[in-house]
């Protein structure tokens, strides 16, 4: 019957509050006493939604960014028994995953794929070896045509004349060179599909007067589209997919290699670029860099559609694409923000 669960816990039996938290987040209002703690005000838990949680606190929640991708440094198992040293508030809530999933929580160690030792991403960090990458890049990845009927979004924090359309180009002489494709002499219209994503992008407070722009192309432009999946036959370590993924997920050190790809791109006749929105991930509530077995979900064929629809695309224009009449303003809107909210979980602060 939909609604009726097999509780083996419920929210009341974790000590920790953020553990207590996330068990509110996922479980069921479901009337009876806790078969594990005798209570009955607490949000009942399947053993699926234990492991849910075990994953989400404790292998998500200690997940840890380096320069190029990232992995957790914890894991769990029916295999292995615990080894771990947790905060003492955590010690009792630990036993109640043992006792009633049978797994041990252990110290990871990565495959190192998941922190950038991936062939490709490496000649790409070297001013030597970038080139032939860059030009794999400009052959492999598809190109996708953008139609004049496609609407997409500019933002604009206090603009001078909020009126103008030219205020939604391409930054003026002498802003450019900051952002992740462009330079002084690649000037990029930095755009997205998604609204959510423009208004988070441009940092935006309460206190700013902000302006969106809808805006079209006249004409079909032609983008290379680095927001798409790649399929390949190859291992994790050779993945210039990975290579791709990662380097649009990393922050500033990526630029210069971003700014690159960019030129090249429009050498070779490009309109511009679509690339996935360094927020993807927190707009989507999905975990950085997800393996099964130390596989990453981004080979597994079953798991690709679903990957590529993770990715939040950005589009990048190059030059001054309203001033030169390949995109149109079709109208401009004052834009006010009335709500704001923020889904987050819980992990470990010791272990």
């Amino acid at each position: 019957m939909k609604g009726v669960i097999e509780s083996v816990a419920c929210s009341d039996c974790f000590f920790d509050r953020g553990l207590q938290m996330d068990a509110e987040a996922i479980g069921h209002d479901v009337p009876g006493l806790c078969p594990q703690c005798g209570k009955a005000e607490g949000r009942k838990l399947s053993k699926e939604d234990l492991l849910h949680i075990a994953h989400r606190f404790f292998v998500w929640g200690s997940l840890s960014r380096v320069k190029y991708g990232g992995a957790p440094l914890i894991q769990f198992n029916t295999k292995q028994q615990t080894n771990i040293d947790p905060s003492p508030w955590l010690r009792s809530d630990i036993q109640i995953f043992e006792k009633l999933l049978g797994v041990g929580f252990f110290l990871y160690g990565p495959r190192l794929w998941m922190v950038g030792e991936i062939e490709p991403l490496k000649a790409l960090q070297g001013v030597s070896t970038r080139t032939d990458v860059v030009n794999r890049i400009l052959r492999e990845y598809p190109t996708r045509s953008i139609e004049p009927n496609y609407n997409f979004y500019r933002i604009r924090k206090e603009p001078k004349e909020p009126a103008e359309f030219g205020e939604y180009d391409s930054p003026p002489i002498g802003i450019e060179g900051s952002g992740r494709l462009d330079t002084s002499e690649n000037p990029v219209l930095y755009a997205s599909p998604d609204l959510q994503v423009c208004v988070h992008e441009c940092r935006v407070t309460a206190e700013d007067e902000i302006f969106v722009a809808t805006l079209t192309p006249t004409h079909v432009l032609q983008l290379l589209d680095l927001s798409s999946l790649l399929p390949e036959h190859v291992t994790e370590f050779e993945s210039l997919d990975l290579a791709v993924h990662m380097l649009f997920l990393a922050g500033k050190r990526s630029y210069e290699i971003s700014r690159e790809i960019a030129r090249a791109a429009r050498s070779e006749g490009f309109d511009g670029i679509i690339y996935p929105s360094y927020f993807s991930l927190l707009r989507n509530g999905v975990m950085p860099f997800p393996a099964i077995y130390g596989i990453s979900t981004r080979l597994i064929p079953q798991l690709q559609v679903y990957e590529e629809q993770c990715a939040v695309p950005n589009l990048g224009i190059f030059g001054r694409p309203v001033h030169d009449g390949k995109v149109e303003v079709k109208c401009i809107n004052k834009l006010i923000l009335s709500r704001v909210t923020y889904e987050f979980h819980f992990g470990p602060v010791t272990f």
